[in-house]
C-alpha cells in the first residue's frame, strides 16, 4: 500500500516536472515565434494574441464545463477591479515583450525576467509584509546594483527590462489576491479587453494598416496560433503547480529567461558588450544567492 502511494507520488512529480519544464521552455522559445511574424506590427500582434487567446480559453473551459467560477466574482466589484488592473498589466507586458523581440532587444527582455523573482520578493515585503533573511537582502541589493550599473554605464534606464519586471511582478501580486486559477483569470482578463481590442482591429482594417488576411497564409495562421502558444504553457504550468513543490517551480522559472538570453546573443546576434556582461553577472550572482537562500529556508539547512 505504502509502496503504491510512493509510486503514485513519484509519477505525479515526474509528470509535474515534465509539464513545468515544457511550460517554461515554451515561454523561453516564444521569441522565435514572434520573430516569424516580425513583418506584422507589435500592436497588431498584441491584438490577435488577445482575441485568439480568448477564443482558445473559451474552448478549453467549454470542454471542462468550467463556468461556476463566474458566480464567485459576478457581484464582487473588488474582484472586477483586480482583474481589470491585471488585464491592463498583462497587455503592457505582452506588448513590451513582442516589441522587444522584434526590435532587437531580446537580451534586455531576458534581463527583465531574470530580475522578476527578486522584484516579486520586494513586492512581498512591501505589500504582504513578508520578511527577508540576510542572504535574500543581499540578493535584492545586488540586483539593484546590477541595474544601477547598467543605467550609469549606458546613461539610460534599461527600460525594456524594467517595464517587463514591474508589469509582470505587479500582475503576479494582483492575481494572488483573486480567487481564480490561471486559465480562468486569463480568460476573464482577455474578455475584459476584448471589445477595445476588437474595435482597434476594425480601425486597422478601416485605415488599411491591418496585416491579417492581407499577408501570407503562413502569417495568418501564426497570428491565429498566437492564442494557442499563449494559453498552452499556462495550462501546463497550472497542472505542474499542483503536482510539484513551488521550490521546484522556482528553479524551473529560470529556464525561460536563460533561453531568451541565449536566443538573443547566439541566434538573433544582438549586441552584448563586456559592460552589459558585468551588469548581467551581478544579477546572476544575486539570483544564485537568492536561490540558495530560498532552498536553505525551505529545507532548514
Amino acid at each position: 500500500m505504502l509502496q503504491g502511494t510512493i509510486k503514485i507520488m513519484t509519477k505525479d512529480r515526474l509528470i509535474g516536472n515534465i509539464m513545468g519544464s515544457i511550460a517554461y521552455l515554451m515561454w523561453g522559445f516564444l521569441a522565435l515565434y514572434w520573430k516569424l511574424i516580425v513583418t506584422v506590427s507589435p500592436n497588431e500582434i498584441l491584438v490577435h494574441r488577445i482575441i485568439w487567446s480568448l477564443g482558445f480559453i473559451i474552448f478549453i473551459l467549454a470542454l471542462k464545463n468550467d463556468w461556476k467560477w463566474f458566480n464567485i466574482i459576478r457581484n464582487k466589484p473588488k474582484f472586477w477591479l483586480l482583474y481589470i488592473a491585471s488585464s491592463l498589466l498583462v497587455s503592457i507586458n505582452w506588448f513590451t515583450y513582442i516589441w522587444a523581440v522584434n526590435n532587437g532587444h531580446t537580451v534586455d527582455a531576458s534581463l527583465g525576467y531574470f530580475i522578476n523573482p527578486l522584484f516579486s520578493v520586494f513586492l512581498g515585503v512591501v505589500f504582504l509584509r513578508e520578511k527577508l533573511n540576510r542572504p535574500e537582502k543581499i540578493a535584492v541589493s545586488l540586483a539593484i546594483l546590477g541595474v544601477l550599473f547598467l543605467t550609469i554605464y549606458y546613461r539610460s534606464l534599461p527600460w525594456v527590462a524594467i517595464v517587463l519586471t514591474i508589469s509582470f511582478g505587479l500582475y503576479g501580486l494582483i492575481k494572488k489576491q483573486g480567487p481564480l486559477d490561471g486559465i480562468q483569470s486569463l480568460g476573464l482578463e482577455t474578455a475584459i479587453i476584448f471589445l477595445p481590442t476588437l474595435f482597434y482591429l476594425f480601425h486597422l482594417e478601416a485605415t488599411s494598416q491591418a496585416s491579417f488576411l492581407h499577408c501570407s497564409m503562413t502569417t495568418n495562421i501564426l497570428l491565429i496560433g498566437s492564442g494557442i502558444v499563449t494559453a498552452t504553457p499556462l495550462l501546463l504550468f497550472g497542472q505542474a503547480a499542483r503536482k510539484i513543490p513551488l521550490s521546484t517551480l522556482g528553479f524551473l522559472q529560470y529556464l525561460a529567461p536563460t533561453l531568451q538570453f541565449l536566443l538573443g546573443v547566439f541566434i538573433f546576434r544582438e549586441q552584448f558588450q563586456f559592460p552589459k556582461l558585468i551588469g548581467f553577472s551581478i544579477i546572476w550572482i544575486a539570483l544564485i544567492i537568492f536561490s540558495i537562500a530560498r532552498f536553505s529556508r525551505k529545507y532548514k539547512m
